[in-house]
């Protein structure tokens, strides 16, 4: 149950259940939760990550906490719409993760997003490089699944 839209991803999670969003980084995964209205997405939590299995296991114990049915994965893709190897290592967590538990799963588009979110971080908070790299992939994935839940409202 990977690569749905986003209404097939609501078709197949039950209502007034959260979704998590994920920033995939090469060392890190940003997760956000939403509110079970599936209206505003948070920073969750930064997952760092050691090994596959490792960051799955911490990932879906986190979902089970939450109650959380759905996954929202940031997609990066190049500026022209194609896809490069690092959206391609998005679409294989997603693929292995399948593997441990069927977890409907959505793309969303992630391009600029965490450039998005670090000019908000650094403009509009004022944080400093050490701190923005504390919460930069967690406020990234909590974009990519706000972008994701208010695409879904229309």
């Amino acid at each position: 149950m990977i690569d749905l839209t986003l209404e097939q991803l609501a078709g197949a999670t039950p209502p007034d259940t959260p979704w998590f969003g994920l920033d995939l980084g090469e060392k890190t995964v940003g997760v956000a939760v939403s509110d079970l209205s599936r209206t505003i997405a948070s920073p969750l939590q930064l997952i760092p990550k050691v090994k596959f299995t490792q960051d799955a296991e911490r990932l879906l114990a986190l979902m089970d906490g939450r109650g959380a049915t759905g996954l929202v994965i940031g997609l990066p893709l190049n500026m022209d719409g194609t896809e490069g190897p690092r959206a391609q290592s998005c679409r294989a967590f997603a693929r292995n993760l399948q593997r441990l538990r069927a977890v409907p799963v959505a793309f969303q588009d992630e391009r600029l997003s965490t450039s998005a979110v670090e000019r908000f971080l650094i403009e509009d908070l004022d944080l400093n490089r050490k701190r923005r790299a504390q919460v930069i992939d967690r406020t990234a994935a909590a974009w990519i699944l706000q972008g994701a839940l208010d695409r879904l409202r229309g």
